[in-house]
């Protein structure tokens, strides 16, 4: 038992975190090789290296995937210090190269000195599309820098190929991604871009990017639904996202025969970005005005919100209590009463289909079944949900309202 256990011990050195021996860049200068500073690593490598994220039959294991900034011409080489097979017989190691090339298109390098010469062709690369949106973001390094935004579809010549690269990011940053159907002409595409000079040229790296997928709508209508977002993490944090989902939402609010714009599963992170992006935009429709926020939420702001911006009922609920928040003195009892009464009200919602379930079971269970679920009704447990759910809703709406005061 004791040598079993040893053994045990010994081959437990062989296993790899692969959040951390996958090593992921995007390169713009040769120099971003061999620059730390420059690598990033997955959040989530589960759907290639299962629930555990782990590779098995390896020491000192680095699987470099490694873009070019631009194109995303990619290099992807494994190295490791040691592999079991080495020292052990009968004990075969994980094959971690063949899960990555099931998801990489084919076309990459395997060499250095090839992804370095696909390197010096960036100077060629321009951003597909036609381009939506300009803006610029304050860097403490490199100054002031211009992001351009750039709608799409597979039509474009080269797109194609490019989307099959970028797709792969997916696979690290969202938790439950898969990759789409390209041959549904439905799906629209939306790029970030940076704009950056190397060696007095002007070039272009990947940001982000968002997919969109048109439903129809009976009998003449679309419904965009917004399918995956993804800022790549070294320009994550600046407000790229925001700029993303504003300029779509301002594309889309174009199209007349748009009915509202949706989103698939979407996650909490971009649920916040979503209220932040809509408020902004509604506090300058009049009915989103101040004096018109503390008469309630009304018709006139559901139909003005679909009509101008083709925010649905539901979202539009939620902006007017962030705005209606921001435009109340909460010091002041009887408006902070008005107000939580207003969001308790909506809140109170599930707890009163509970409450119409129960006085349907009256009918229909024994005297011991009923006792059961009014255990899970309680009247007061309730109270004490819904103000905890208020709370937790509170939160949240003071951190938009702050940022929306940051950028006022």
């Amino acid at each position: 038992m004791a040598g079993v256990n040893a053994m045990e011990k010994k081959l437990a050195e062989y296993k790899c975190d692969t959040n951390e021996a996958i090593c992921l860049k995007l390169v713009r200068f040769p120099e971003d090789l061999e620059d730390d500073g420059t690598t990033f690593h997955p959040e989530y490598s589960h759907q290639l290296y299962g629930d555990d994220e782990v590779a098995f039959g390896y020491k000192g294991l680095q699987i470099q995937l490694y873009y070019s900034a631009g194109n995303l011409s990619t290099l992807f080489k494994v190295k490791y210090s040691s592999k079991v097979t080495e020292k052990f017989d009968c004990v075969e190691a994980d094959d971690v190269e063949v899960k990555i090339r099931d998801i990489i298109p084919a076309g990459f390098s395997c060499s250095t000195d090839d992804f370095v010469s696909r390197l010096e062709k960036e100077a060629n690369f321009r951003p597909f599309g036609n381009l939506l949106h300009t803006y610029k973001v304050h860097n403490e390094e490199a100054g002031e820098l211009t992001y351009q935004i750039c709608k799409v579809d597979m039509a474009c010549p080269g797109f194609q190929e490019y989307h099959g690269r970028l797709q792969t990011f997916l696979m690290w940053f969202i938790e439950t991604a898969s990759f789409i159907d390209a041959d549904d002409d439905r799906w629209d595409f939306f790029l970030v871009f940076e704009k950056y000079n190397k060696d007095g040229e002007t070039l272009y790296a990947t940001v982000g990017y968002m997919t969109v997928y048109n439903y129809y709508v009976y009998p003449d209508k679309t419904r965009p639904r917004v399918s995956q977002m993804l800022v790549l993490p070294p320009f994550q944090g600046e407000g790229h996202g925001a700029q993303l989902l504003e300029a779509v939402h301002r594309f889309y609010c174009t199209l007349p025969k748009v009915q509202d714009i949706t989103a698939e599963d979407p996650s909490e992170s971009y649920v916040k970005l979503r209220d932040f992006v809509l408020a902004k935009l509604c506090r300058a429709l009049p009915s989103f005005a101040p004096d018109k926020l503390q008469l309630g939420f009304s018709e006139v702001m559901v139909k003005e919100a679909q009509d101008t911006l083709k925010i649905n009922k539901k979202h539009a609920r939620r902006v007017y209590e962030i705005l209606r928040l921001k435009a109340t003195d909460m010091a002041d009892e009887a408006k902070a009463r008005d107000y939580r009464l207003d969001v308790k009200r909506r809140l109170f919602g599930p707890y009163k289909k509970n409450q119409r379930e129960l006085t349907k079971m009256m009918k229909c269970l024994r005297p011991e079944e009923l006792v059961s679920h009014i255990r899970h009704i309680d009247t007061e447990v309730q109270h004490q949900e819904l103000e905890k759910s208020y709370q937790e809703v509170l939160d949240e709406y003071r951190r938009i309202i702050e940022r929306l005061a940051s950028q006022a």
